[in-house]
């Protein structure tokens, strides 16, 4: 095995498969239909509530709103929003953008009528699908583009720079599952009455998804994401050995449909194995469990809060069916899955992504012998070195910044490809990691939360390990703040749950005995602060964003 700072690919127990060429690329959208070919009659998706469509009444459906879209207009490389839940017709709407070769934009539905709007302007969405969820947003959205068309002020003003405005349309506005009001479009309105033949792909490089990415500052960026980028990432995945998901697999989709990791981790690997997919709107400690049992799941793949949903649920006998938990999006800390693996029997099995990446980059399923804490080996196709601050290979186990390269990588960020893959096709991610010598990724931190005192660094992620092992302390995010004599200084915002208010100096003590305790002294927070909750995004994701956001309202004076 080569040293960190090298590309590498990890020894496999199996034969090497061919990093996938982008001129073989088609995207999701073609693997409908060779799936209707081959298993017309096989249950595809299938709905918590009942509804449900097999591989070819999926693919006609496709073909229906492809071919719906073309008569409404709809050319090559218009921007498409659906902001749906997780419901069959998000499913054909997304392929059947693709199929169109128009552009998919998956936004969250419990996103505000703002950050529609904004994102709808940003990408010049000629379309927005709804349900009846979220049309009322999608209206007040509306109603917010229609002002600044007219130059009247909006709550858009400070988001909307004059060259967005310059493309902002006025979107035609499709429901699902509810009555259009005027000016509007039924869904069923919009679907051709008879799919007509898919035009070739001819370029696997036209931008198929527009993904936002929140980030941690500042506003969303929209990911471009290829055709190539989606189907090389779908077979990247195919090819781990044990596989992920199989042809006779009966998968979990309650992660959401509008984010990368449900979209082409397990959506595109269904339409990849032909597996079937069932469907759910979200995630219910007891619900979920129930569905599981009713439909029979094998693969569940899951967000990292799952776990402490479960955690005090009984769950003996309620995953029978279940083979594989895989977990994404965020690190388990090892403790969790040892739990978990111990009351259920059921391997969990965790790796790394970004929207960028389309999403997966390491699976422990990749590796040999995962060691506890890692999150795998990268998969083949997929390049992976560790920098230093100037760009230089790291020596020995040092952490330092993951740099990727493979055919599965964005093509930069909308609307001109601004920090996208380099000359030579590698793309720093901004997470800080280190490899052991068997090739399995241990991450650190993300580098823009790196925190900087009197010139030293420090990890956030190694102080949240020494609070959250003090006793009573359940949550821990751990920031930088400005500080006029250190630069910066450490901020630990703690939750301890079943706390009274007047117990919570005695949890700052003992968390600031157990960092005195256990860190160098410039790593010890300089304040704690004892929260009954912290910001999470949809994925579980702590929003240290938030954080941040609220530390420089204080420091301005506008918050106590």
């Amino acid at each position: 095995m080569p040293r960190q700072g090298t590309s590498f690919m990890p020894t496999l127990p199996r034969m090497p498969i061919p990093a996938p060429t982008a001129s073989t690329h088609a995207g999701p959208a073609a693997l409908v239909s060779v799936a209707a070919g081959e298993n017309p009659e096989k249950l595809a998706i299938v709905e918590a509530g009942g509804r449900s469509l097999t591989w070819s009444a999926l693919d006609d459906e496709v073909g229906r709103v492809a071919t719906g879209l073309a008569a409404a207009g709809v050319l090559a490389g218009y921007r498409i929003v659906v902001m749906t839940g997780n419901r069959l017709e998000f499913v054909t709407t997304y392929l059947g953008v693709l199929r169109a070769q128009a552009v998919a934009v998956p936004l969250n539905p419990g996103s505000t009528a703002r950050e529609v709007a904004r994102v709808v302007a940003d990408c010049g969405a000629r379309v927005l699908v709804a349900d009846a969820d979220t049309a009322a947003t999608v209206r007040a959205a509306v109603a917010m583009l229609d002002d600044a068309l007219a130059g009247r002020t909006t709550p858009l003003d400070g988001d909307v720079p004059a060259e967005v405005r310059a493309r902002l349309v006025r979107p035609r506005v499709v429901v699902v599952g509810a009555a259009p009001e005027a000016g509007e479009t039924a869904y069923d309105d919009l679907r051709a009455t008879e799919a007509r033949p898919a035009l070739p792909l001819l370029d696997p490089e036209r931008i198929a998804a527009l993904l936002y990415t929140s980030g941690t500052t500042g506003l969303p960026r929209g990911a471009m994401l290829s055709h190539r980028a989606l189907g090389a990432n779908i077979d990247q995945v195919a090819a781990v050995d044990p596989p992920m998901i199989h042809g006779d697999d009966v998968v979990l989709g309650v992660l959401p449909l509008f984010h990368v990791y449900g979209l082409n981790a397990v959506l595109g690997s269904v339409l990849r194995q032909r597996a079937k997919l069932v469907l759910a709107e979200r995630f219910d400690p007891q619900g979920t469990l129930d569905l599981i049992d009713d439909e029979a799941c094998s693969v569940v793949p899951v967000a990292p809060p799952v776990f402490a949903h479960w955690k005090d649920v009984d769950l003996a006998g309620r995953l029978g069916p279940v083979r594989l938990v895989l977990s994404g999006s965020a690190p388990v800390a090892p403790e969790v899955v040892a739990e978990f693996v111990d009351r259920t029997g059921i391997a969990v099995h965790q790796g790394y992504g970004l929207t960028e990446a389309a999403p997966v980059v390491t699976s422990t399923l990749v590796s040999e012998h995962p060691p506890a804490g890692s999150v795998g080996a990268p998969l083949g196709g997929i390049e992976l070195r560790l920098v230093d601050e100037d760009g230089r290979p790291v020596e020995g186990e040092d952490p330092g910044e993951i740099r990727l390269r493979g055919a599965n990588l964005f093509s930069g960020y909308w609307p001109d490809g601004a920090d996208g893959p380099d000359a030579d096709g590698w793309w720093s991610t901004g997470d800080v990691a280190f490899v052991d010598p068997h090739g399995d990724v241990f991450l650190v931190d993300r580098v823009k939360e790196l925190v900087i005192v009197s010139g030293f660094n420090v990890y956030p992620v190694e102080v949240e390990r020494v609070v959250s092992a003090v006793e009573g302390v359940t949550e821990v995010a751990v920031i930088g703040v400005a500080d006029d004599v250190t630069g910066e200084a450490v901020v630990a915002y703690v939750v301890a749950r079943g706390t009274a208010a007047a117990d919570r100096g005695a949890v700052e003590s003992a968390v600031r005995a157990a960092c005195e305790s256990g860190l160098a002294r410039f790593k010890v927070p300089s304040r704690i602060e004892v929260v009954d909750e912290l910001p999470v995004g949809v994925t579980g994701k702590v929003q240290k964003g938030r954080l941040r956001g609220y530390e420089r309202r204080r420091a301005a004076g506008l918050i106590d």
